[in-house]
């Protein structure tokens, strides 16, 4: 646990999480917060050897799988955050000293979480769902990776009958970002269910050719899960892909539609919602700088 400066307890006397206080409540009339300690605040402390929830240190077992204990922490911690809230008008305290003192603990707790969370892998990260900012998403990281120096690929899967705005602006950044639009577009514009197959396997086999490319650090597979659903991948040959990847390598998968298979596997999934569109509701056309 990262200790007060100087070995003592801070001025608000939140330094340790004691046993059974978990689920504390703070109101504006008590300035005891979650994780004040007894020789601090009056109540009765447990001792300097005591172990308390939240000082205890990352573990496995003897097999290397996650330890109960350190999920349990963790989960304390968790729960611990969402008690203190993020603050603003959302904290009970009206006085400033007792709000003060709420964000002093939350920031420890935070800082707690962040400590016992260290691990680091190449993460699987799908953005599906019905509403708009699936690609955008993907592409956002795309240009974070790019700002961190990272090579990155981009394979489109379904796209590909006209140059995106992302495409023309990421050029800048050279060979660092390899950009494959490797569709002919919407299955109503192409009308050849074989051809479009046939595009499909072939863009997923460059895919592969990055996923398993330890110098790329992101790849992106935009419409990947449309072309599952149009059944012109197999759920098996993207889940075997993935495993191509080296240990720190990160993909995104994109598209409506995305699998149960896939959710599963994934690290992160994100869900967009559709709560309004402009194209639906107004008739306002698809223009430059917004959908592509």
């Amino acid at each position: 646990m990262r200790p007060w400066p100087g070995g003592s307890c801070p001025p608000d006397g939140e330094s340790h999480w004691p046993e059974g206080k978990e689920k504390e409540q703070v109101d504006s009339g008590n300035s005891q917060l979650p994780g004040a300690t007894a020789n601090c605040l009056g109540r009765q402390s447990a001792g300097p050897d005591a172990e308390h929830p939240l000082s205890q240190s990352p573990s496995a077992d003897a097999t290397g799988q996650p330890d109960p204990d350190q999920a349990s922490l963790e989960q304390s911690l968790d729960q611990a955050a969402a008690e203190l809230g993020p603050g603003g008008d959302l904290a009970p305290e009206a006085d400033a000293e007792g709000y003060r003192r709420r964000m002093a603990r939350r920031r420890e707790v935070q800082h707690q979480r962040v400590g016992e969370r260290n691990l680091e892998k190449g993460l699987v990260l799908v953005f599906t769902g019905e509403g708009k900012g699936k690609t955008t998403a993907a592409l956002g990281l795309v240009l974070r990776s790019l700002g961190h120096g990272e090579n990155v690929a981009v394979v489109q899967f379904i796209k590909g009958g006209w140059q995106p705005g992302e495409a023309r602006a990421l050029q800048l950044f050279g060979e660092a970002l390899a950009w494959h639009a490797l569709g002919e577009g919407f299955t109503w514009e192409t009308q050849d269910r074989e051809r479009d197959r046939q595009l499909v396997q072939q863009a997923w086999q460059r895919s592969c050719e990055y996923l398993a490319d330890g110098s790329r650090k992101l790849v992106v597979l935009d419409e990947v899960n449309v072309a599952l659903k149009l059944g012109y991948l197999d759920l098996d040959q993207v889940l075997e892909g993935l495993d191509l990847r080296p240990p720190l390598t990160h993909v995104a998968l994109t598209g409506r539609g995305a699998p149960a298979g896939l959710i599963e596997r994934a690290d992160l999934v994100t869900e967009m919602k559709l709560v309004r569109h402009p194209f639906r509701e107004q008739g306002v056309k698809a223009q430059a700088g917004i959908e592509y």
